[in-house]
Order: structure tokens, then C-alpha cells, then sequence
């Protein structure tokens, strides 16, 4: 059995659901264009590393104060850096998540380039 609309089960309009799915493409695309956008940042050492990153967790930017490579100890700065990175890209994966849950009316949906 067919509905009017031809070829689904009854009570099901594709076209309908097709409309649907070229909206939430549409959301989709425009969810990640604004993630690009988006910079979060961490840091370590009390500010001594920063680092930036975007939605989409790319690592856009790393800032080194020059007091912490004075200090020579190249196993604590390494610490620091790979802290902020974390807490950056931690970031960045809760903003797309929060972005996910709106896309999606809090339903646990996974979208690719939106969640992991």
C-alpha cells in the first residue's frame, strides 16, 4: 500500500519528509559554518600558556609568555602547553555538543561534524 504521495507507507507524506531533511541539512551546515566561528580558549600556568580554539576543535592559536620559557624546564612548559590544548579543545567539544542538543531538540542524536 502506497500513500498519495506515492511509493511510502500509509500515512507517510515523502515529500513532506524530504522538506524536512533538506531543513535540517540546511541547519546542519549553518550549525557548523557557526561553529567555525566560535573561540574558546584554555589556559595553564596561571595564564603563562593559552591557547585557542575553534567549535569545530581546530587548534587556532597557542601563546607562550616568555616567562615560561625562561624558566628552561622544557617538562613543565610541555605540561602547560598540553593542558590549555586540552582545556581548549574540551571546550570546543562542549560547545559543539550544546550546539548539537539545540539542533536537535535535546533528542541524543549523533551528527557527524557536530559530535564525535
Amino acid at each position: 500500500m502506497s500513500d498519495e504521495h506515492g511509493g511510502g507507507p500509509p500515512g507517510l507524506d515523502l515529500g513532506q519528509l524530504m522538506n524536512t531533511a533538506k531543513q535540517m541539512a540546511g541547519k546542519l551546515a549553518a550549525s557548523q559554518e557557526e561553529l567555525a566561528r566560535i573561540t574558546v580558549e584554555g589556559s595553564a600556568g596561571g595564564g603563562l600558556v593559552v591557547a585557542e580554539a575553534n567549535g569545530r576543535g581546530e587548534l587556532l592559536d597557542l601563546r607562550i609568555d616568555p616567562a615560561a620559557a625562561e624558566e628552561q624546564d622544557l617538562d613543565l612548559l610541555r605540561d602547560l602547553i598540553l593542558a590549555a590544548v586540552n582545556q581548549a579543545l574540551a571546550r570546543a567539544r562542549e560547545t559543539a555538543q550544546q550546539k548539537t542538543r539545540e539542533l536537535t531538540g535535546g533528542l541524543p542524536i549523533q551528527i557527524p561534524g557536530l559530535t564525535s
